[in-house]
């Protein structure tokens, strides 16, 4: 891992703690997953299995730190690191063509993979506040949305950013 990678993801991970504090929440406690944009864009840019593994971990302990769902330390902490690693199997399945329609159709994807495996783990874990198809209609995809448009606004301005400084050697 190169101490340039280390600190863009601590940076991502900085911007996406603030982005999960400042969030509101939509029902039942339970508030969009902005963190997941910072993370996702973190593994399109660095696709290494050490990267994956540190943000995932990181993202898990900064979200699982700033939750507002009762009971949501412990499913953050294992959902994370988990949906980094499918994130990065579908990055990889579309490795010849990350582009920016291909990011946001896995950060959809990955949008949705992290939030039901979160209402799974905290049904199983603590129990949940509502339903768990109330809160996947209510929160997982509007999540899913705003996750999406965030990526197709960000990914393309911090790959020319990264770019034109020369913090990656190419476009991954």
């Amino acid at each position: 891992m190169k101490t340039k990678e280390l600190v863009i993801m601590a940076l991502f991970a900085a911007i996406g703690a603030v982005l999960h504090s400042i969030m509101p929440p939509v029902l039942f406690g339970m508030k969009p997953d902005m963190m997941l944009v910072m993370m996702f864009m973190g593994i399109l840019l660095f696709p290494r299995v050490q990267n994956v593994l540190m943000i995932g971990i990181v993202t898990g302990i900064i979200s699982a730190l700033t939750t507002s769902f009762p009971g949501g330390q412990l499913p953050n902490i294992i959902e994370k690191p988990v949906t980094a690693f499918l994130f990065l199997a579908l990055a990889l399945l579309v490795k010849k063509s990350v582009k920016t329609a291909a990011a946001a159709v896995i950060t959809i994807a990955g949008t949705f993979i992290s939030g039901l495996l979160f209402l799974a783990l905290a049904l199983l874990i603590v129990g949940l506040p509502g339903g768990f198809t109330a809160l996947v209609l209510a929160v997982v995809l509007p999540a899913a949305a705003l996750n999406t448009i965030a990526i197709i606004i960000m990914h393309p301005i911090v790959q020319t950013i990264l770019k034109r400084s020369n913090m990656i050697e190419t476009v991954k």
